[in-house]
């Protein structure tokens, strides 16, 4: 079986767009592209070089993978990861069923995008890395096809822009398996997917006539 796991660059409030330059994605008039690159030190270096030490093939959205295929593929051999992205295989979420992926190693999932992935979580081989994608993350929030998250926290408040999570994500409770931060104040999270969520409550046994008053004005 493989696994789904997100790789996401992410402020504090949860904002996750553009984090690589102003010319990345500035839809909607977001103003901060590059957020990330004051952060990215030495240490934040090596922790996310720790993710890509694993196996894996890439699951993208379009804009993603766009972005990716006019980048990596041009980059010189001191990028070992452009070598490396290169070579493993890239699995792109589209709606657009034109279109027809010309960077090597690269496939469309399809007009089932959700099918597709769970085909591939069956399979044997690499987990599935995304990258961005914030849609398409939606979308395997959604379904409850996430099964492990690598969340890098800016110390940043952007405001706005595209987010990691919407309404539409699936409930589901994740167990922290590590937890680091880099030199430039980067926390780095690592979560496994651990069922459904318990609730429980510190309300009194025997609720006080307030409480019960209260109680009644909830909408």
């Amino acid at each position: 079986m493989r696994k789904v796991i997100v790789g996401a660059f992410v402020s504090v409030d949860g904002v996750m767009q553009a984090p690589g330059g102003p010319q990345e994605d500035p839809v909607g008039g977001f103003r901060y592209g590059g957020w990330l690159i004051p952060y990215f030190d030495e240490s934040l270096g090596v922790k996310v070089g720790e993710i890509f030490a694993r196996p894996f093939d890439l699951l993208l959205g379009r804009k993603t993978y766009d972005i990716f295929a006019a980048h990596w593929p041009y980059v010189g051999p001191e990028e070992p990861l452009g070598a490396l992205f290169d070579q493993i295989e890239k699995y792109v979420a589209t709606r657009n069923e034109n279109f027809r992926p010309d960077w090597q190693n690269s496939q469309v999932l399809g007009s089932d995008a959700v099918a597709a992935v769970r085909k591939l979580k069956e399979q044997d081989g690499p987990d599935l890395l995304t990258q961005g994608s914030t849609d398409f993350l939606q979308t395997l929030h959604a379904h409850d096809l996430v099964d492990e998250m690598y969340i890098m926290i800016f110390p940043l408040v952007l405001g706005k822009g595209k987010r990691l999570f919407a309404e539409g994500a699936q409930p589901a409770a994740f167990d922290l398996l590590s937890t680091q931060a880099s030199d430039s104040g980067v926390i780095v999270n690592h979560y496994a997917r651990a069922g459904n969520i318990e609730t429980g409550s510190f309300a009194a046994e025997n609720p006080s006539p307030a409480e019960l008053e209260r109680r009644k004005h909830l909408s």
